[in-house]
């Protein structure tokens, strides 16, 4: 649908001061001009007060109006910019502080003294990207394209689910006597006869999936920018969200955990670069961790099921014009509260991975640490209880895809590391990282010592023969797929 455009004031058919501009705007959007020469129109319009609005305030409405309908359909189900947009406001309104020149000194020194720990205690090389000392509006703009990744498939299903409620509303009209029946509603105007809630409906049709992209932009910007205030690295929430792996620190986060600990602050800050570091020395070893925890991730939020009778519910009740009102009222209603067998699974594979994630991080950054920090102990209690009281991944889960995310097993996943590298040393430690198939599970967690016995048992030739046969089996497949193509 073509919006004309519009004209300067007193020029054409959007004079702001024509008593009649109004109506034959909506005509337009309606696809039916006649509309603004029916007295019902007009009729309506005088009852909601809309025939005494100023110049200013008719100019707002019908660019409001719009933009709505005719604006620019963002590409995805979420409006990525307004989403990033608003998150840098809502960090703003916290006082984020550029990074000084000395914060960035210290904390790329951190980074680079915890690098040369590392060195000592895994194999596991370094991300080949530059670190980096971010603002907390410089995690948020880097970050933002993966949360929104990750968020994508619940904003479609809550699109979808938005559609049929109020497509059902209208077809609810349709069979009960249509327009005219709402128009005998006590308070309702009077509304024009003739107006087919199909076709209404289709004309609502990209203003809904706006209105789906708009509420889901600003609950995306309200997690990640509220989650940002409570960071201490790139990585903290165990995701790899840094692009290219980069060993990321947050010197504000970093401050703030500092100040309630009886702890030198240059500790902290080295060790809390360790952890990060390690965090991105694993994702760049192991490449399949990005791709299995994303999709764990996707597929919890894929098979989410939405209240749609909730959702009918509360868009009967609010402005469908209002986009922060859709938002405050579908809120609490999106997700219906069991989860389906495919979530469950996703769910257990996902806290297993973050498990085996902060596990591994646990313990290689206890052996890199210990031996130069006094109080690395400490801190890496610190860091278990912060987690085990709901820390920022868990928030920011909850509010975005409704998954109440925690490693609950972190302390069997650091007790199997650890075990793995009494048994064979740090080699061993590390060589379960070297492909999905030799990983741990969630049933080893339960059985620490018989997985520690088999991945011994395999060590050597055997494990290297099976990580053989997986890798040729992986590039059989991808040549058996090139020729395919080939031959099409």
């Amino acid at each position: 649908m073509t919006v004309p455009p519009t004209h300067g004031p007193g020029s054409g058919p959007h004079d702001p001061q024509d008593p009649d501009a109004l109506a034959r705007m909506l005509g337009e959007m309606m696809g039916d001009p006649s509309l603004a020469d029916n007295p019902q129109v007009r009729d309506a319009l005088r009852q909601l007060g809309m025939e005494q609005l100023d110049p200013t305030q008719l100019a707002m409405v019908r660019q409001q109006v719009q933009a709505m309908f005719a604006g620019p359909a963002p590409e995805g189900a979420i409006d990525d910019a307004v989403a990033l947009d608003l998150a840098r406001k809502r960090v703003a309104q916290g006082g984020d502080a550029v990074v000084g020149d000395a914060d960035r000194r210290s904390h790329a020194d951190a980074i680079h003294v915890a690098q040369l720990w590392l060195d000592q205690v895994t194999a596991m090389e370094a991300a080949p990207s530059p670190d980096a000392v971010w603002s907390r509006a410089e995690w948020v703009e880097a970050t933002m394209p993966t949360w929104i990744e990750l968020v994508t498939p619940v904003a479609d299903g809550v699109t979808a689910a938005m559609t049929t409620a109020m497509r059902g509303q209208l077809d609810d009209l349709a069979e009960h006597g249509g327009l005219e029946q709402l128009s005998r509603t006590p308070g309702m105007p009077q509304l024009p006869q003739g107006l087919d809630p199909t076709a209404m409906m289709a004309q609502m049709g990209p203003m809904v999936h706006r209105m789906g992209a708009a509420m889901f932009a600003a609950q995306t910007a309200e997690a990640v920018g509220g989650l940002s205030e409570d960071l201490v690295s790139g990585t903290e929430v165990g995701l790899p969200l840094v692009p290219g792996h980069a060993v990321a620190l947050l010197p504000s986060g970093i401050r703030a955990l500092s100040e309630g600990l009886e702890v030198d602050p240059a500790e902290v800050r080295l060790y809390l670069a360790a952890r990060e570091a390690a965090r991105s020395r694993l994702f760049t070893a192991a490449p399949w961790l990005t791709a299995s925890l994303t999709a764990a991730v996707q597929a919890y939020a894929r098979d989410i099921s939405i209240d749609v009778e909730g959702i009918s519910a509360r868009m009967s009740t609010v402005d469908p014009s209002d986009p922060a009102a859709l938002q405050e009222a579908l809120g609490s209603t999106l997700f219906t509260p069991e989860p389906s067998e495919a979530q469950l699974r996703a769910l257990a594979s996902l806290e297993t991975l973050l498990a085996l994630v902060e596990g591994w991080v646990d313990v290689v950054a206890d052996r890199a640490t210990r031996q130069h920090l006094p109080e690395a102990a400490a801190l890496g209690e610190t860091v278990r209880r912060r987690r085990a009281t709901g820390g920022p991944a868990e928030r920011a889960f909850a509010q975005l895809v409704g998954l109440e995310l925690r490693p609950r097993r972190l302390r069997d996943a650091a007790n199997l590391f650890a075990a793995l590298e009494d048994a064979g040393g740090q080699e061993l430690r590390d060589s379960v990282w070297a492909h999905p198939d030799v990983a741990p599970t969630g049933d080893d967690l339960d059985d620490v010592l018989g997985y520690v016995e088999r991945v011994r048992a395999g060590q050597g030739d055997d494990l290297d023969a099976e990580l053989d046969r997986l890798l040729s089996e992986g590039r059989e497949d991808r040549s058996g797929d090139d020729a395919t193509d080939g031959r099409a």
